[in-house]
């Protein structure tokens, strides 16, 4: 969906500020919905519901830590939703009945970028989280912590368990 489409109608400055937090978020937004749905259709359901649940029920933010905070939370619940619904895991699509290949299954540029995404969707959803933030958004151990509501501690601890169970995943790479 088009940055268009989702401010269709809406008066210039609502409109504008909604563009403001999709290009601002939408790497960190999208990023988190394919990591925890391991699926390109269902990250960018996760990615447009993100925003226009955003829009529609304009949360108030202090700052734009907050309003970041808020949409990975909201981006994590929509994804715990998408990944338990029940009818997604019934569909059989056309194209992988007749192919025997996964439609929304996407590779990336080199063989180490697939094994690292294979390995990060692999590690339990606790742990998958904080190192995305951690390593792919760059976010300090301290603004993960606020924004996942969790003791500083609690993400070290898993920071840490996360690393590990990513070596375990990736030996290969690690021996180079």
């Amino acid at each position: 969906m088009s940055d268009m489409a989702l401010t269709e109608g809406l008066p210039d400055a609502a409109q504008a500020e909604t563009l403001r937090v999709v290009e601002l978020h939408r790497d960190m937004v999208y990023g988190i919905a394919v990591t925890h749905t391991s699926s390109v259709d269902q990250a960018d359901d996760v990615f447009q519901e993100v925003f226009l649940t955003y829009h529609s029920k304009k949360p108030v933010c202090r700052d734009d830590e907050h309003r970041k905070a808020w949409l990975i939370n909201t981006t994590l619940n929509c994804a715990k939703r998408v990944a338990a619904d029940s009818w997604r895991s019934r569909v059989v699509s056309l194209t992988e009945a007749s192919v025997g290949v996964m439609p929304d299954s996407f590779t990336f540029a080199t063989a180490q970028q697939d094994a690292i995404f294979r390995a990060l969707t692999a590690v339990p959803v606790q742990y998958r989280t904080i190192l995305f933030l951690f390593y792919l958004q760059d976010l300090p151990i301290a603004h993960i912590a606020r924004d996942l509501a969790l003791e500083p501690g609690t993400v070290k601890m898993r920071l840490s368990r996360g690393r590990h169970l990513m070596r375990q995943q990736l030996g290969e790479w690690f021996s180079e």
